[in-house]
């Protein structure tokens, strides 16, 4: 295995001696639990902490180390290592942080492809589906749907719902797959690349786990069944981890997410809803909101036939979220500054009282 196989590209050799950085390894953080790394190299796996320094000057969470990053490291003991500095990132993968307002996490790093997976037999949920991609799409992160569990429908009803889909989401890839037989892995073989990152995305109990492992051909996640008393996923899979697949594809699975909060993703909503923007720029007002406004070109569409309801309907619900994250962010920052402005008066008055 090389550098190569893991993700490894050139303009990270080229930032490696730009920053003075050739004096310590390269590595690729496949694993992430409470500040603690797993570093991935072509040999060796190293326990590694961040150092003190890029601890006390990050500045947010984007300084810090996530799953998918190059770091340069070096080694300290048999198997540990110490974090040293975070190479430039690809992409960036991120959700609203649940229960933290104005703040993201960082789903994953340095991905190519999102494959969003969602189960046919229980919560499909075209919604959601428009919302993982936007997520994507605001990454530059190019998406493929996987349909798992087909086998639970029959052949007619998975056509319905590959037709549902294809009436709201245009152009991407669609991959189904069967979790208790071989149907439609080939398929999915063939998509993934030597060299690729992608990343599984899904809530609990749609097979990720169990997609993971026939694509690798090995036992590499646990498996659980769905509750009974909730008809939820339970969450198997605890934390992000970094696998390299028999056929050179790098897979990186997550833990199932019940909510996928929208951040800042204006670019993301412009692909994810391309229609809705394109009528829009018709609209007779500049801010229109598309709600109520005479002369409104969304509006028409929609009673026309033009934009499907539901796909609108989500749209303006993903649009409040986007502008609540917005002003919590805003809050935030003024909170940070105020706070900045008592402490530098407290330093201030003390100096005074001092002397």
């Amino acid at each position: 295995m090389t550098l190569q196989d893991l993700g490894y590209r050139e303009v990270l050799e080229q930032f490696k001696f730009d920053q003075n950085l050739d004096s310590f390894e390269v590595g690729r953080v496949i694993s992430e639990r409470k500040e603690r790394y797993l570093v991935k190299t072509p040999t060796t796996e190293f326990d590694a902490e961040i150092l003190g320094n890029l601890r006390f000057t990050a500045e947010n969470r984007y300084d810090l180390p996530a799953v998918g990053d190059w770091v340069a490291f070096s080694q300290y003991d048999d198997n540990k290592a110490l974090i040293r500095a975070v190479y430039p990132r690809t992409s960036i993968l991120e959700r609203q942080a649940v229960g933290k307002k104005g703040e993201v996490q960082i789903i994953a790093t340095n991905i190519d492809f999102g494959l969003i997976v969602q189960a046919v037999d229980r919560d499909f949920n075209i919604n959601r589906l428009e919302r993982y991609l936007t997520i994507c799409n605001a990454s530059k992160v190019e998406p493929i749907i996987i349909l798992s569990k087909i086998d639970l429908l029959p052949g007619f009803d998975l056509e319905n719902v590959l037709h549902r889909i294809k009436q709201r989401i245009k152009d991407i890839p669609i991959v189904s797959v069967s979790n208790q037989m071989t149907h439609g892995y080939d398929s999915l073989n063939q998509i993934i690349q030597k060299g690729k990152t992608y990343c599984l995305l899904g809530s609990s109990g749609v097979g990720k786990s169990t997609l993971l492992n026939h694509i690798s051909g090995k036992s590499v996640m646990k498996t659980g069944p769905i509750s009974n008393s909730i008809n939820k996923g339970r969450h198997i899979t605890s934390h992000r981890e970094l696998v390299v697949l028999k056929n050179g594809g790098i897979l990186i699975d997550n833990p199932g997410m019940r909510e996928v909060g929208i951040s800042d993703l204006s670019d993301g909503l412009e692909i994810t809803f391309e229609t809705i923007f394109e009528y829009a720029q018709n609209c007779r007002f500049k801010d229109c909101t598309h709600t109520h406004e005479k002369g409104c070109a969304v509006l028409e569409a929609l009673e026309n036939g033009e934009i499907d309801y539901n796909s609108y309907a989500n749209f303006q619900k993903i649009e409040r979220e986007k502008f609540h994250f917005e002003s919590s962010v805003l809050e935030k920052k003024k909170r940070d500054k105020s706070f900045g402005k008592l402490v530098k008066q407290v330093k201030k008055q003390r100096k005074r009282t001092k002397y």
